[in-house]
This record gives C-alpha cells, structure tokens and sequence, in this order.
C-alpha cells in the first residue's frame, strides 16, 4: 500500500494499517504531535517515521514522546532514508541518535520521576546500547554476549519499563538520566569525534 497526504488528519487515515508511513512534524490540520499518537493509538503495529527540516526541533521530541518510532532529516540522501524506513520496518534500531541526544538533552525540565527501575544491570546496559541507537547485532558485540541473549534483554527491558517499542524506552532512558548527550550515564564512555563510543 502507498498513498500521499495532504495534512496530519488525511495522513492518519491512510496510513491505518500502513507498515511504515513518512510524516512532517509540521503540517495542517493535526500537528506532528498528535498525528503520530492518533496514528499509532489505530493502528499499533504502524511505525512513523517524523521528517523535519532541523535537527533540533523541539517537535521531533515531542513526536518521539507521542509514538513515533524515529525521524529522518529532509535533507537526507535516498539511501539514508531507505535504511531508515528498513530499519524502522525491522524494529531493530532507534533513529537517529546523535540528533536524538541533542534534542533530548535540554529537557531535564520534563523528566519522569525517578521512580525504581527493575532492571538488572545486563538489562540496563543493554537500555542504554537501545538509546544510542544500536542494533541487536551491535550491542552482542558491544556486550560481548550472543545475539539471542540481547533479543531476550531487549524484551525484558521493554516489558519491564512498559515500553511500546525501542524508541519510547530510548525516551524514557533520557528522561530518566541513564543516558545524556555525549556519555552513558554512569559508564563514563564518551563520544569520539566519529560518532563512536570508547
């Protein structure tokens, strides 16, 4: 299925049942905060991938928040966006970190309660690797573990935070200080100048 919108209201409507649908934090008729929480509250297995013309829009994050499940920069090549949708369709990373860490940073006004968080410390490394946008694949490396044991991680930690998917337990790391721009909250990694972490 494949269809064009032209606002937030018809963009609910066809993108029910959608795999992925591609939508502007900034439109018409529903804005990009609503239209994503509408569309996923239809239709839970849709993922939405916001597009926004600046890497800090305070939308994006709010758009996160609502049920997006990453965003993609409009001025992104083809091929940047063609690995954002597969990997949104395969559910196996959050996008994009580096910018979401950039936004999410100055939010510590919004931030959860520090309420207790049940989860083992594997389980919090493996949130943590969720945050900074790794795949499966990339944390069992990271971690040193196999790749079934970070699947079985990966769904205790979002059974357990009582999170919908990789994307809102990256948000709920931010806002709960496991994870801050430019290190993992108490592992003192810091990020190189090529993205990477040390």
């Amino acid at each position: 299925m494949a269809g064009e919108a032209a606002d937030g209201r018809e963009a609910v409507e066809i993108g029910t049942g959608a795999d992925v649908v591609l939508m502007d934090v900034r439109m018409p008729g529903m804005d990009g905060l609503t239209a994503p929480r509408e569309l996923v509250r239809r239709s839970p297995a849709t993922r939405v991938i916001v597009v926004t013309t600046f890497e800090n829009d305070q939308l994006v994050w709010g758009a996160l928040r609502a049920g997006a499940a990453g965003y993609v920069l409009k001025r992104a090549p083809a091929a940047e966006l063609v690995e954002a949708i597969r990997l949104v369709h395969a559910r196996d990373a959050v996008l994009f970190p580096d910018a979401l860490r950039r936004i999410a940073s100055p939010h510590s006004g919004t931030a959860r309660p520090h309420a207790p968080i049940e989860l083992t410390p594997r389980e919090l490394d493996v949130l943590r690797h969720i945050a900074l946008g790794q795949n499966n694949t990339e944390i069992a490396v990271t971690l040193h573990i196999t790749r079934e044991t970070v699947k079985t991680h990966v769904r205790n930690v979002l059974d357990k935070l009582g999170a919908r998917d990789r994307t809102q337990a990256a948000v709920l790391a931010y806002e709960l200080g496991l994870v801050f721009a430019g290190t993992l909250a108490g592992t003192g990694a810091e990020e190189r100048r090529d993205g990477r972490w040390r």
